[in-house]
């Protein structure tokens, strides 16, 4: 927990999350429009979504599934019967004057996520909620002075929100909050989380209190849409609040937008209450009944999960914490990962994956999927090195040169003339002339300064261009040097 130190003392900051997470559904909520990203406004937009008259709503089963899926992959309960209610309010991208969502009973009750922060320490969020609702469109006012125009092509898409518990005490908890979040929903494939298209997005509730007291009245700070824009927004409201108060004001409820050029949150709206919804279920929709049967089926097929996987690379794999929470965090990262490291060693994997290769995707700017060097490939690079056919410090070449042209490490080390020797004979005839260049230097080694081995395997090294095999240096050097013991110094 940090606290704000304020002119009359300390305060602590109290946040909670309403997050949005788009469904991975080819169709919307309750009809069969297209939910594709980036076409062309208007072009995917039904008779339900435009709410003409005379139609009405189905639900789309596939984005129920993907409401239970969630739910489980939190860790939440199963609600069998829910209920869909209309939330009443208008905006020119609201065709019907009302939103269908869940409020009196949804579809998934409380769960927990645990998350990790920088210094090690592990908290625990708490969900309230989840519920299904449809998304509204959207209006554009830039692209005319005087009007505002509508798309509807995201009107009815399918959102999850997801709902916490005010348990995160500072920004740095909250971002931690929402890339778990994040992660889990992209490993069980119900939102992509692409946070830059609006799939995911958050309302932050920020309010201050002294330690140990009630709850302050909270601000929300409508649709962030990076987790460094939750970390700014909530650092920025929590300390105006402490502001505010110091110099004698107070907070009211509202509804603020955080300005990302300015780094500031400012006043939208008061803040609604439930009750300014006017919430009443809806009449045209039954109430959503699942069968348990229909739920252990979904369980059942759930993949593994981060904390899950991270276990199992801590205890089976030998990884580090630190090295298991950086595989685990994209489910595309840590199935490469494991496809490198399969019969393989697993530490030289994660090494070779994490600081090798994510460092030259992030230097370029590519994901996981577009990395010029499949696993096959980086698995191949390592068994050269396993194999002794190249050295630790050529593998770093042939690696860029595998990351430049997307070749094989056989063909690069062929064509580089790369080969680590090996060959004891050839190996022993450059120590015995490297020896004898440095007469003196043998001498002082053998009246005891040992530390002197490193300068002779340097020599060698540089005679064979740095092709020997440090190992067979090592253990040639010191048979030459010290015949009699053979001592290991």
């Amino acid at each position: 927990m940090s606290l704000i130190e304020g002119r009359s003392g300390a305060w602590e900051t109290v946040i909670g999350l309403e997050v949005h997470a788009q469904v991975v559904s080819e169709s919307k909520l309750f009809s069969g429009a297209s939910t594709a990203f980036g076409a062309e406004a208007n072009a995917q937009v039904s008779l339900v979504d435009a709410a003409m008259p005379g139609t009405l709503p189905v639900v789309n089963e596939r984005c129920v599934e993907q409401a239970v899926r969630t739910g489980l992959g939190l860790d939440a309960e199963i609600n069998l019967v829910s209920v869909f209610d209309r939330k009443n309010y208008f905006y020119p991208d609201l065709p019907q004057g009302y939103q269908i969502s869940q409020y009196s009973q949804s579809i998934v009750g409380r769960g927990a996520v645990e998350i990790a922060l920088e210094d090690g320490t592990r908290r625990t969020v708490r969900i309230l909620r989840l519920h299904l609702e449809q998304d509204a469109g959207k209006s554009l006012h830039d692209r005319d002075p005087r009007k505002t125009w509508v798309d509807l092509n995201r009107a009815g898409v399918a959102l999850m929100e997801i709902v916490t518990e005010p348990d995160m005490r500072s920004p740095e908890e909250a971002a931690a909050f929402m890339a778990k979040l994040r992660s889990i929903l992209r490993y069980l494939g119900t939102c992509d989380g692409n946070m830059q298209e609006g799939s995911l997005r958050a309302d932050v509730n920020v309010s201050v209190r002294r330690p140990g007291e009630g709850l302050g009245t909270r601000c929300e700070i409508k649709n962030l849409n990076s987790i460094r824009f939750i970390r700014q927004a909530a650092a920025y409201e929590a300390k105006r609040q402490v502001e505010v108060i110091e110099d004698g004001g107070s907070i009211e409820q509202e509804t603020r937008l955080f300005d990302t050029e300015r780094g500031v949150t400012r006043s939208m709206r008061t803040k609604e209450e439930e009750h300014d919804y006017r919430y009443f279920p809806d009449p045209d929709l039954m109430p959503l009944v699942l069968d348990q049967a229909f739920v252990d089926g979904i369980r059942a097929s759930l993949p593994e999960l981060p904390d899950a996987k991270k276990a199992r690379f801590v205890e089976e794999l030998g990884l580090s914490d630190e090295d298991a929470d950086v595989l685990v965090a994209d489910r595309d990262n840590a199935e490469y990962f494991e496809a490198v490291a399969k019969g393989r060693d697993a530490k030289a994997a994660a090494n070779w994956v994490i600081h090798d290769l994510f460092g030259a995707l992030n230097r370029s700017g590519l994901s996981i999927g577009e990395s010029p060097v499949t696993a096959p490939k980086l698995g191949g690079l390592i068994d050269l090195i396993q194999e002794g056919t190249i050295s630790g410090r050529s593998a770093k070449e042939v690696f860029q040169v595998m990351f430049e042209t997307g070749s094989d490490a056989g063909i690069v080390v062929t064509e580089r003339g790369l080969e680590q020797v090996s060959d004891t004979g050839a190996i022993e005839e450059i120590v015995d002339t490297v020896l004898a260049e440095h007469a003196d230097r043998v001498a002082e080694y053998r009246s005891g300064k040992t530390r002197l081995l490193g300068f002779f395997v340097g020599q060698v090294m540089k005679a064979t261009g740095g092709k020997a095999n440090p190992k067979t240096v090592n253990e040639i050097l010191r048979a030459r040097l010290d015949p009699a013991q053979g001592r290991d110094e």
